[in-house]
């Protein structure tokens, strides 16, 4: 019986998870409503988040979705119906830097391995800044994307305002997020919104997940966390990142494992992951 009521409600969640070997697939599973970011798809990703980061085995995420479409974004209509669930959502716990529409995006910034997200339809508001969370962003040329507040009378709030710095210049992040203009992911491309636009970015994401799986798990989470913290840093404290993640490898057995594997030419075997941040 616990079994059955486990796959029924696994079947009946806004967002399903499968071990695919190497990696996880998470998968937005509301196909009939274009995977509209509902109260329940908002804390289902976070819960799932979450839960990954304590995996020491999976080596990368690839976040995607069922259905014509990646997502149509936030299910304004839905929360409109429950306004204490919105406001309970918009506040920020005390333990945290983020409220919980911040958090579905930043989770997967959380995670000590990288993130792919596969865009395909529509990806608005919502569904844009989530991917933005993601390390990478693989998407089909015809992707529709849409920085979509504004027809909302809102502003992009679910991180967008560090996601979208790191990767397009000031001006085009206003123009965007002012007008809501609808774009393809070839446009979003050139403005850096995505990394590569394929005809099967499924299958792209899976090849760059088994490339990056030969690498030490513990190079690949510093490599991660090395970058996202010395990005926007000082020069001094970036210097200072440098060393302190080059200093946890050097001390780490997988380094040795990488060292071992390149002298031999063969492929390396390496051990748990050790480093979560």
């Amino acid at each position: 019986l616990s079994t059955f009521l486990r796959k029924r409600a696994e079947a009946m969640s806004p967002v399903r998870v499968a071990h695919m070997g190497s990696w996880v697939d998470v998968v937005l599973a509301r196909p009939e409503k274009h995977n509209a970011i509902g109260i329940d798809t908002l804390s289902e990703l976070i819960r799932v988040g979450r839960e990954l980061r304590k995996d020491r085995q999976i080596r990368a995420v690839i976040l995607r979705a069922e259905g014509a479409s990646f997502s149509s974004g936030l299910d304004i209509p839905g929360f409109m119906k429950k306004p204490s669930k919105m406001l309970s959502n918009f506040l920020r716990p005390l333990w945290r830097n983020t409220n919980n529409f911040q958090e579905v995006a930043w989770v997967w910034r959380r995670l000590p391995v990288p993130v792919i997200a596969v865009l395909h339809g529509r990806c608005y508001g919502a569904g844009v800044q989530i991917a933005m969370g993601a390390d990478f962003r693989f998407a089909t040329p015809d992707c529709e994307m849409s920085i979509m507040e504004a027809k909302w009378g809102l502003i992009p709030d679910m991180s967008g305002t560090v996601s979208f710095r790191e990767v397009m210049p000031l001006d085009v992040a206003k123009k965007l997020s002012m007008t809501a203009e609808v774009f393809n992911a070839e446009q979003g491309k050139a403005w850096g919104l995505v990394t590569e636009t394929h005809a099967d970015p499924l299958a792209a994401a899976r090849a760059l997940v088994e490339q990056i799986a030969t690498r030490s798990p513990d190079s690949v989470a510093s490599t991660k966390f090395l970058f996202q913290r010395a990005w926007p840093a000082s020069v001094n404290k970036a210097f200072c990142l440098e060393r302190w993640y080059q200093l946890r490898l050097l001390l780490g057995r997988n380094q040795k494992q990488a060292v071992k594997a390149a002298q031999k030419k063969q492929a390396a075997t390496f051990l748990e992951r050790k480093i979560d941040g």
